[in-house]
C-alpha cells in the first residue's frame, strides 16, 4: 500500500515528465525554476485540502455566516489578483492557533484562533490577500523546486489523538499549530506576498493601512514570545521589522480604502462570545498531558457550558474518561462528539481504539476505518494492520504497517517492529543476508549479516554445496540460537573441508526463517 498524499510523487513524475525548467511568475513577471505544471499544482492542491484541514482541527462547523463570510472577502480578493481563475477555495479551521495558509492552486485557510487576533475586514483582507499571493505566485512549486516543501501526506499520516496507549499530546490545537508540512517560506516571498497582496487590497477597496497594523501586531507579539503565534503563524510566516517598514511604504502609494470594522465584528461575534470556552480547552488539554483527568473534566464542564455544541470539548471529556478507566462515560463522551460533528476523524478513531481494546473489535474497526477514510493516520494504520493480520491479510497488513511506521512515538515504533516481523515472516531474506567458502583454516565459514533496524535470532539457513551454478550436491540446515545485532554479522564455522580446498567448491546460502527481538 503506498502513502495516500505525497508531494514527492508527484514531484517525481513532473521531472520524469521533462517538465522542469523556467516558467513565468504569472505575479512578479520573473522567470523562476519550476519543476511543475500549473494543471499539476492545482490537482496537488486539491487533492491535500482535505487532508491538512482535518489534521488541524477540521473545519470550524459551528458558524456557517463567518464561514460564508471569510469566504465572501477572499472571493472578492482573489477576482481583482493575477490570477482569478484559479480554483479558489476559503475555509475557517477549529484551531485556536493563530495562523493562515496557502497550498497550491489556491487552497487558502484561516485559524479561528487568528480571527480571534484581527480588528476588521482589512486586517482579514490582509491576511487572505498575503496567502492568495503564494497562491498566485506559485510560492508553494517554487519551495517544491528548492526541495523544501515538506510531505504533506507524511505529516498527515503522523497525526493520531493519542490516548493514554500513545503517551502523546491531547488536543489538536496544542500538537499541530506549527503547521510542519506547510512551506516555511523564505524572505523574498514574504516580503512579495506583502507587496502584491496590498495591491490586491487596494484594487477590492480595502484599506492598505490594515496589513500595516497587522505586521506591527505581529512584530510586538513575535518580540514578547507569544508562545500561540510563535507555533503557528510565525512559524511559516516570520514577521520582522523589514515587513512593517515596506508596508509602510507600500501603502503610502496606494488609495484609502474601506475599513469595516463594525461588520467584521459582527461576523465574529461567535467567536468572542465563545472566547471563554476555549480558554477553558485549552487548560484542559494541560491537564490532560499532565494526566490529571479530574482537572480536565473541571475546566471541560465550563467550556460545555458556554458552548455545548463544540464537538472538541466532549472528545477531550471522552480523553479525560478514559484515563480515569471509565471506559462507559467515554464512549458516551465520543458518541457525542460524533452526532455533533460526524465529519471530523478525531472522535471516530478514539472511540473505534477504546471499543477494540474493550474487546469489541469489529464495531471499533468500524469507527477506525472510517476515521481512516477522512484522514489517513499512523494510529488507525496500525489497528488496521493488526487486523489484517488477523485476517491473514499479510500483504495488507504490511501496507498499513509501513505507512504507520513513517510516523514517530510510539505507534511509529510497534508499527515498525510489526513490519519487520511480517517481512522476516515472508520475506527472511530482505534482512538476513548470508555467504559460505572455506576459510585459511580449512573449514566450511557461513557469515550472517543483519540488515534490519532490529535484533535477530533464531535465524534458521539452508547451506548448499553446489555441484555447479544450478545444481545441489548436499544441503544442511542450521538453527543458529545467538542473536545477530542490527547492522552486524555472524561468522560460524561448520565442520573441516579440508579436502575440497583445491576443487574450490561453491556454496549457497539460503535463509529460511528468523525471529526479531522487540
Amino acid at each position: 500500500m503506498k502513502t495516500r498524499y505525497s508531494w514527492s510523487i508527484l514531484l517525481v513524475l513532473a521531472m520524469a515528465a521533462g517538465l522542469s525548467g523556467c516558467s513565468v511568475n504569472p505575479v512578479t513577471g520573473k522567470n523562476e525554476l519550476s519543476f511543475m505544471s500549473q494543471q499539476q499544482e492545482i490537482a496537488l492542491g486539491s487533492k491535500n485540502y482535505s487532508p491538512s484541514r482535518q489534521s488541524q482541527g477540521g473545519d470550524y462547523y459551528l458558524d456557517p455566516k463567518l464561514q460564508s463570510y471569510v469566504a465572501g472577502v477572499g472571493k472578492k480578493l482573489a477576482a481583482v489578483s493575477d490570477q482569478p481563475n484559479l480554483p479558489y477555495e476559503f475555509v475557517v479551521l477549529n484551531n485556536s492557533v493563530p495562523n493562515a495558509w496557502a497550498l497550491p492552486g489556491g487552497k487558502i485557510a484561516i485559524n479561528r484562533g487568528l480571527l480571534s487576533y484581527l480588528d476588521d475586514e482589512s486586517q482579514l483582507a490582509a491576511v487572505l490577500a498575503h496567502e492568495i499571493v503564494h497562491a498566485a505566485a506559485r510560492h508553494g512549486a517554487s519551495q517544491m523546486s528548492r526541495g523544501t516543501l515538506a510531505n504533506i501526506g507524511m505529516a498527515a499520516v503522523a497525526i493520531g489523538t493519542q490516548g493514554r496507549d500513545g503517551g502523546q499530546l491531547y488536543g489538536l490545537a496544542s500538537q499541530m499549530g506549527t503547521a510542519a508540512w506547510m512551506a516555511k517560506y523564505g524572505r523574498d516571498d514574504e516580503l512579495e506576498s506583502d507587496f502584491y497582496g496590498m495591491n490586491y487590497m487596494a484594487l477590492a477597496g480595502y484599506e492598505p493601512q490594515g496589513a500595516v497594523e497587522l505586521q506591527r501586531t505581529f512584530v510586538k507579539l513575535s518580540e514578547g514570545r507569544q508562545t500561540d503565534f510563535l507555533s503557528g503563524l510565525f512559524a511559516s510566516h516570520p514577521p520582522s521589522e523589514k515587513r512593517v517598514e515596506a508596508n509602510i511604504a507600500k501603502a503610502k502609494q496606494l488609495p484609502k480604502g474601506q475599513r469595516y470594522r463594525q461588520r467584521y465584528q459582527a461576523a465574529i461575534a461567535q467567536l468572542r462570545k465563545d472566547e471563554s470556552a476555549y480558554k477553558a480547552e485549552k487548560a484542559a488539554i494541560e491537564a490532560l498531558n499532565k494526566e490529571q483527568p479530574a482537572a480536565a473534566i473541571d475546566q471541560l464542564d465550563r467550556a460545555i457550558a458556554v458552548q455545548p455544541g463544540e464537538a472538541a470539548f466532549w472528545e477531550l471529556r471522552g480523553h479525560a474518561w478514559n484515563l480515569m478507566d471509565k471506559t462507559d462515560n467515554a464512549e458516551k463522551a465520543y458518541s457525542t462528539a460524533i452526532r455533533k460533528n460526524p465529519k471530523y476523524f478525531g472522535p471516530h478513531l478514539a472511540r473505534g481504539v477504546l471499543r477494540y481494546n474493550q474487546g469489541e473489535k469489529a464495531r471499533g474497526l468500524e469507527d477506525i476505518q472510517r476515521s481512516y477514510k477522512i484522514l489517513p493516520t499512523a494510529k488507525a494504520s496500525y489497528y488496521l494492520g493488526e487486523s489484517a493480520v488477523q485476517a491473514k491479510q499479510y500483504q495488507a497488513a504490511m501496507g498499513y504497517f509501513k505507512q504507520a511506521s513513517q510516523a514517530g512515538g510510539e505507534i511509529g515504533k510497534q508499527s515498525t517492529q510489526q513490519l519487520t516481523a511480517l517481512q522476516l515472516e515472508l520475506q527472511p531474506q530482505s534482512f538476513i543476508g548470508g555467504s559460505a567458502g572455506i576459510n585459511s583454516r580449512g573449514f566450511v565459514q557461513v557469515s550472517l549479516s543483519n540488515r534490519s533496524p532490529v535484533p535477530m535470532t533464531q535465524v534458521q539457513v539452508r547451506v548448499d554445496r553446489m555441484a555447479s551454478a544450478y545444481q545441489i550436491q548436499s544441503s544442511q540446515t542450521l538453527l543458529i540460537p545467538q542473536t545477530i545485532a542490527a547492522g552486524t554479522s555472524l561468522q560460524l564455522e561448520l565442520g573441516s573441508a579440508a579436502e575440497d580446498t583445491q576443487q574450490s567448491p561453491r556454496f549457497r546460502v539460503v535463509v529460511l526463517s528468523a525471529k526479531a527481538i522487540k
